[in-house]
C-alpha cells in the first residue's frame, strides 16, 4: 500500500491501545485514518480474533471506506472488510472489520448489550457530533464500564479538541498525526446579499476554472436544490459536457451509481467539477481536486420544542469546517481555495459548528435509551441532551405508547412498552413507527407516507416550495408524475415504502389502498391535527396550539389538516407538507382523548361571567354551549382570577375600606403580626378573605354590593379588633373639643392636620400605635394652609411659635394669637366681636 503520513503514529496508537482500552486519534483530512488504522490493529494480539466495528457518520462514506479497505485487502467487499447501513449490508462470516453507519450501532447494541463479537469500537471523524455518534459512544462507554472491561474505543477526529474525548474514555493517550498538505491559496469573492449562493459558486467556479489550469474543482454548496441550481447555471454558461470539463452532483438521496461517478477520477484530458454538500468536507477523498470552492453555507437540522419539529435550516458554515473544506485543495499539490465572502466576514464565522444532540428532536434518542433501559444521567456524554428537549420526547413517546410512566409525578420514570420496543426496531422516527404498526389494513398507505415523510421531498419547487399537499405525492408513487418530480428520489422512496411493508410481514407491494386514508398521519402526528378558523380560509389552528396556514388551493378550503412539516415560525407557521383529514375520522381516532368541560371566565370587556360548557381536542375547540347556572365555586375562582389580571382597581372601595387599610398597613409597619393589607398581600390572599363572597357575583354592578371593609375586618383577630381604635383611631380628639380625622395614607407617618388655634394649652405631641409613633402634626392658618409640620409640639411652642404668632397676627387680625399658648384656651373661632 502507498505511505500514508497516519503511518508514522501508527507505533504509538499501537502502543496505546495495548497499554490501556481507549485511545484519541487526532488526523487531519487525508492523512489516511479512516482505511488505514482498521487494517493496521486488525492482527493485534488484544484483539483476540475478535471483530472491528468501525462508524461513519454518512452512508456513502461507510460503503466507500468499506470497499477501498476491502479493495486493499482482498480485492472485494463482504469478506474481510464489510459495511452495514440502512436497507444495505454486506458481510459474512469471514468478515471482521465492519464499517458502518452510527445509528447501526444502537441496533448491534440491542441484540448484543456486552458487543461479545467485537474487540474494538472505532469512531471515525467524531468532530461532526451527530446525535447517533453522541449516543453510540455514551452506550459503548456504559458497556465497558458495565461489562467488557476489555472492550477498547478509539475516537478519530480532524478538528475536534482531543482533550475533552480523552477525558470522557477515562484520562485516554491522545496519538497526534501532523498530516501531509501542499500550500493553498485562499482567495476571497465577496457575495452581494440580494445574490444566491448557487449563482454566487456557479460564477466563482467558472473564474477557477479560468484562472487555474489544472485540477478538477471541488465546489460547497448547502444542499441538493442549491447544487441542482448552480449545475444549470453552469451548463448554460458552457461548462459541462460540450467543453473540457464535466459537472458532476454529490449528495446523500442520489443513487450509488451516482455518488460513485462524482468521487471517480475524471477521463484522461477531461477536468471534473462536483458540486456537493458538507458530505464531502472530511470522509471521501475525491481524486484529482485541487480547487475548492466555498459557498459559505450550510444545512443543520434544529428542532424547535416550541413546535415540536425539526427544520433543516440553512446557516454560515463554521470556522472548522470552511478550514476543512479548504483543506481538500492541498491534497494532491498545491492548490487554490475560492471563498464566496469577504475577508473581514470571517470574524463573524463560529468556531464549530453546534453538536447535533443540544438541537434536535430528542425522541428517536429516549426511545433508544428506554430500549436500553438507561436514563440520560446514567450515561457518559460529552454534552448530555438538554432537560427541557429530552422531556418533551419523552411525552410524546407517552402519547404515541411506547412509554408509561412508571410514577405519576417523575416525568423521566418511565419504561419501554411491548409497541415502544417494536417501534423502534423500524428504523425510523417514533411517529412514524407508530403509525405503520397501527394502520392495520391500511398498512401499504401508512408504509408509503412513512417513505415520503422520512426521506426528502419528490416534489421540486419552482422558485419556492412546490405544492404542500401530499396526496400529489401519493399519487406520483402511484404512477401519475408531475412535472416537477425528482424521479431519483421517486425511485428512493420506493424502494424504502416496498422496505418497510417487507419489515411489516406483508407479502407483497401492491396494490395500495386509496390515498384518501390519510387519516393515518394523525396517528404519526397527533399534536399536528390542525383545524379551520372560522370565516379564515387557509388559516387553522393545531391541536398543540400553533397557528399555521397555506396558500394552497387543495389545503385552504379544508376543514381538517394534519401539518407534517412546517416554516417553524412561532408566530404563525407556513404549512411546507400537510394534508386534508376526514374531521369524522379525526374525532373517531381520539374520541377518547376529547375533553368536555364547564369554562367560566370574567369577560373583560362586557364586565361579567360568561359560562360555556366546551369540548376540546387539545388546544382546539369542537363545540360551545352557554350554561345558564354555572358551577358557584366555578363563578368565585373566575371573579378571582379577574381580580389578579385586573388589580383590586375592579373592586368598589369606598372611603371606609381605603381608611382601614392604611390604618392596618401603619399597624403592620410597626407590628408584622397585623394583616397586611397591600395590594399584593390582599390578592396573594384573596382566596381567604374575599373568594367565599364571589360566588352570587355575575356582573360588575354586583361587586359593589360587597362591604370590603367588613370583609377586611374580618382578617382580624378578636384581640386586634378591641385594640385596633385605641392603636390606630380613626380620629384625635384636640383641645378646642374637636374631632380631628387622622390620615394614614403614609403608614410611616400618620398626619394629623389642625388648626394652630386649636391645640392652644397641648403641651405634647400625640402619639398613636401605643405611644410609639408620634403623629405629624400639620399646624393650619385659619384659611387651612400649614404654617408648621411638626413631629415636636413642645419645641414648636419654645421655638417656633413666636415667629409664625407674627405673621398670622398681620394676615388674621381677627383670630387669636395669644403671647402664652400653652394657657391660652383653645378655640375653633375668631375672636368675639366687641360691642
Amino acid at each position: 500500500m502507498p505511505p500514508l503520513p497516519i503511518d508514522e503514529v501508527l507505533p504509538e496508537l499501537r502502543r496505546a491501545l495495548a497499554e490501556g482500552n481507549g485511545a484519541v486519534l487526532q488526523a487531519p483530512p487525508g492523512a489516511g485514518k479512516t482505511t488505514r488504522v482498521p487494517l493496521a490493529l486488525l492482527d493485534e494480539p488484544w484483539l483476540a480474533e475478535k471483530k472491528i466495528v468501525m462508524l461513519e457518520p454518512r452512508r456513502l462514506a461507510a460503503r466507500m471506506a468499506a470497499g477501498y479497505m476491502g479493495g486493499q485487502a482482498e480485492g472485494r467487499t463482504g469478506g474481510l472488510v464489510g459495511y452495514r447501513i440502512r436497507r444495505d449490508t454486506r458481510v459474512s462470516r469471514d468478515t471482521r472489520i465492519e464499517v458502518v453507519t452510527e445509528g447501526v450501532l444502537t441496533r448491534i447494541l440491542r441484540s448484543d448489550p456486552a458487543l461479545e463479537a467485537y474487540g474494538l469500537v472505532i469512531f471515525d471523524e467524531f468532530h461532526e457530533r451527530s446525535l447517533p455518534g453522541d449516543l453510540g459512544l455514551a452506550l459503548t462507554l456504559q458497556a465497558r464500564a458495565l461489562l467488557r472491561p476489555d472492550l477498547r474505543i478509539l475516537v478519530m477526529s480532524a478538528t475536534l479538541d482531543g482533550a475533552p474525548i480523552a477525558k470522557l474514555l477515562g484520562d485516554a493517550p491522545i496519538v497526534t498525526s501532523e498530516g501531509r498538505s501542499w500550500p493553498v491559496e485562499t482567495k476571497w469573492i465577496a457575495r452581494p446579499k440580494e445574490q444566491r449562493v448557487e449563482a454566487a459558486v456557479a460564477g466563482a467556479v467558472r473564474r477557477a476554472l479560468d484562472e487555474v489550469p489544472e485540477g478538477d474543482v471541488l465546489a460547497f454548496l448547502p444542499g441538493a436544490r442549491e447544487i441542482r441550481g448552480a449545475a444549470a447555471l453552469l451548463q448554460a454558461s458552457g461548462v459541462g459536457p460540450q467543453a473540457s470539463a464535466d459537472v458532476v452532483l454529490l449528495f446523500g438521496d442520489l443513487k450509488q451509481a451516482e455518488q460513485d461517478e462524482a468521487v471517480r477520477p475524471a477521463p484522461a484530458g477531461r477536468r471534473k467539477v462536483v458540486l456537493a454538500t458538507s458530505i464531502a468536507e472530511t470522509s471521501l477523498t475525491i481524486e484529482g481536486v485541487r480547487i475548492v470552492v466555498d459557498g459559505g453555507m450550510s444545512r443543520v437540522p434544529k428542532f424547535s420544542p416550541r413546535i415540536g419539529m425539526t427544520r433543516l435550516t440553512t446557516v454560515r458554515v463554521s470556522r472548522a469546517s470552511a478550514d476543512q473544506r479548504r483543506g481538500r485543495a492541498g491534497r494532491l499539490g498545491p492548490g487554490v481555495c475560492y471563498r464566496c465572502w469577504d475577508q473581514n466576514e470571517e470574524r463573524g464565522l463560529v468556531p464549530r459548528g453546534t453538536p447535533e444532540i443540544l438541537e434536535a428532536d430528542l425522541a428517536p434518542l429516549a426511545l433508544d435509551l428506554a430500549v436500553q433501559g438507561a436514563a440520560p444521567s446514567e450515561l457518559p456524554w460529552l454534552d448530555a441532551p438538554p432537560a427541557a428537549a429530552y422531556a418533551q420526547a419523552v411525552e410524546l413517546l407517552i402519547e404515541l405508547g411506547a412509554l408509561e410512566k412508571t410514577t405519576p409525578n417523575t416525568q423521566h420514570a418511565t419504561r419501554v412498552t411491548p409497541h415502544g420496543r417494536e417501534m423502534a426496531e423500524f428504523g425510523v422516527h417514533p411517529r412514524l413507527a407508530h403509525m405503520l404498526l397501527k394502520a392495520g389494513p391500511d398498512a401499504r398507505t401508512a408504509a408509503d407516507l412513512a417513505a415520503l415523510l422520512g426521506e426528502r421531498d419528490i416534489l421540486r419547487g419552482e422558485g419556492g416550495p412546490p405544492d404542500p399537499d401530499l396526496t400529489l405525492r401519493l399519487e406520483a408513487l402511484a404512477g401519475q408524475r408531475p412535472a416537477n418530480v425528482d424521479e431519483g428520489g421517486l425511485h428512493r422512496v420506493r424502494q424504502e415504502a416496498r422496505a418497510l411493508v417487507e419489515q411489516l410481514g406483508l407479502k407483497d407491494f401492491a396494490p395500495r389502498t386509496s390515498h384518501l386514508a390519510l387519516s393515518l398521519l394523525a396517528l404519526a402526528y397527533p399534536d399536528r391535527i390542525g383545524k379551520r378558523r372560522p370565516g379564515q380560509e387557509g388559516r387553522f389552528l393545531l391541536r398543540n396550539g400553533l397557528g399555521v396556514f397555506t396558500t394552497a388551493p387543495s389545503l385552504s378550503r379544508a376543514e381538517w389538516i394534519v401539518a407534517t412539516e412546517l416554516d417553524g415560525d412561532p408566530k404563525e407557521s407556513k404549512i411546507y407538507l400537510g394534508a386534508a383529514l376526514d374531521g369524522a375520522e379525526v374525532l373517531e381516532l381520539y374520541a377518547d382523548q376529547i375533553e368536555r368541560f364547564d369554562e367560566v371566565t370574567w369577560d373583560i370587556g362586557e364586565e361579567k361571567v360568561v359560562a360555556k360548557r366546551i369540548e376540546r381536542l387539545g388546544a382546539i375547540v369542537l363545540s360551545e354551549k352557554s350554561v345558564k347556572d354555572p358551577d358557584p365555586q366555578a363563578v368565585s375562582e373566575a371573579v378571582a382570577a379577574a381580580l389578579a389580571r385586573q388589580g383590586l382597581t375592579l373592586l368598589p372601595w369606598r372611603d371606609d375600606a381605603l381608611e382601614l387599610r392604611a390604618r392596618l398597613a401603619f399597624l403592620h409597619t410597626i407590628d408584622p403580626a397585623w394583616p397586611d393589607a397591600s395590594d399584593s398581600a390582599l390578592q396573594a390572599r384573596a382566596d381567604e378573605w374575599l373568594a367565599p363572597h364571589l360566588v352570587e357575583i355575575r356582573k360588575k354592578g354586583d361587586l359593589a354590593k360587597l362591604d370590603l371593609a367588613r370583609l377586611i375586618g374580618e382578617m382580624l383577630t378578636w384581640e386586634q379588633r378591641k385594640k385596633l381604635d385605641e392603636l390606630a383611631p380613626t380620629h384625635l380628639e384636640v383641645p378646642s373639643g374637636s374631632r380631628i380625622r387622622v390620615d394614614y395614607t403614609d403608614p410611616k407617618a400618620p398626619v394629623l392636620a389642625v388648626k394652630l388655634q386649636e391645640v392652644f394649652g397641648w403641651l405634647d405631641t400625640p402619639r398613636l400605635g401605643g405611644g410609639k409613633v408620634p403623629v405629624t402634626l400639620h399646624l393650619l392658618s385659619p384659611a387651612q394652609r400649614p404654617v408648621q409640620v411638626t413631629k415636636d409640639l413642645a419645641n414648636f411652642w419654645k421655638n417656633g411659635y413666636f415667629e409664625v404668632r407674627k405673621d398670622l397676627r398681620g394676615r388674621y387680625p381677627k383670630h387669636p394669637w395669644p403671647e402664652d399658648p400653652l394657657t391660652a384656651p383653645a378655640t375653633k373661632r375668631a375672636n368675639p366681636r366687641k360691642k
